[in-house]
C-alpha cells in the first residue's frame, strides 16, 4: 500500500507496508483518528523517518508511545512542540545532557515573553537521531491506548533494519521496553547503550543521572570518524 513516508525509508520499509499487519494498522489508525482526538497529528505520524533520512541515521533512541495531552506530540520520542513546557522525562534528559557534556537546551519566549527551554528535538532528528517510539499514535489522554494494534510490529522492522543497513549506529535503550529491543541489534557493529527510563519514577531510584549516555555517544562517533551530536 501506499504511504507517505520519506523516500529512503520508503524503499526499504515498502515490504513492511504490504503486509497484512500493517494494512489492518492502517485501517485502525484511521478509525481512531475519524473517531476520536489522536496524536500526533496525522501529518506527523511519520516525523522521525521524515526529518531523519536512512542514510543519515547515527543514532536511534527508542520510547514507547506519543504524549497523549493536547499539543505535546509532533512524531519524535520524548519531543513535544516548541513552546510546550517540558515533560517530567524531557527535564531530566536535558539534567543529564547538562551534566554530561556541559550544554542546555535552547532558551525560548512563548507569546507572553515567557521565557522557557525548546523542548522540540528536532534539531536531534536533524543530525541524525532517529527518535523512535515503538507506538507511533495515541489516543488523547490513554496512554497506551495503541499498543498491541500492528505499530510494535512495525516498528521492531525498523529496528532491525537500521540494524542491517548502516554500520556504527549508537542504540540509546531507556527503560525495560526499550532493552528488550536489543536482540534485534547486531551487537558487533553497533554500541548499544542501556539504562533506567529517564521518568521520574525510574530516574529517581539510580541509574539514569550519570549514565553519560550523550558523551559516550559522541566518543563512540569520533572512533569510527563520524560527526558528534550537538546536543
Amino acid at each position: 500500500m501506499k504511504v507517505s513516508i520519506e523516500p529512503s525509508w520508503l524503499e526499504i520499509l515498502q515490504s513492511e507496508f504490504d503486509k497484512e499487519y500493517f494494512i489492518k494498522l492502517t485501517h485502525f489508525v484511521k478509525s481512531e483518528y475519524s473517531n476520536y482526538t489522536c496524536y500526533p497529528p496525522g501529518k506527523e505520524i511519520f516525523n522521525a523517518f521524515n526529518l531523519c533520512p536512512l542514510s543519515n541515521v547515527k543514532v536511534v533512541i527508542l520510547g514507547q508511545d506519543p504524549y497523549h495531552g493536547p499539543g505535546q506530540a509532533e512524531g519524535l520520542c520524548f519531543s513535544v512542540k516548541e513552546g510546550v513546557p517540558l515533560p517530567p522525562s524531557l527535564v531530566n534528559i536535558f539534567k543529564e545532557v547538562k551534566e554530561d557534556v556541559g550544554v542546555v537546551p535552547e532558551i525560548i519566549s512563548d507569546e507572553m515573553g515567557k521565557r522557557m527551554y525548546n523542548g522540540s528535538l528536532r534539531r536531534w532528528a536533524k543530525q541524525g537521531v532517529l527518535l523512535l517510539n515503538t507506538t507511533l499514535t495515541v489516543r488523547e489522554h490513554m496512554p497506551l491506548s495503541h499498543q498491541r494494534q500492528g505499530w510494535e510490529e512495525f516498528t521492531d522492522a525498523v529496528i532491525k533494519k537500521v540494524s542491517e543497513n548502516r554500520d556504527h549506529v549508537v542504540f540509546l535503550l531507556w527503560g525495560g521496553p526499550a532493552r528488550n529491543k536489543r536482540k534485534l541489534i547486531d551487537a558487533s557493529k553497533h554500541l548499544i547503550l542501556e539504562s533506567v527510563h529517564p521518568s521520574p519514577l525510574s530516574a529517581n531510584r539510580g541509574g539514569w543521572f550519570g549514565n553519560h549516555h550523550f558523551s559516550l555517544c559522541n566518543r563512540w562517533l569520533l572512533q569510527q570518524g563520524m560527526q558528534p551530536i550537538e546536543w
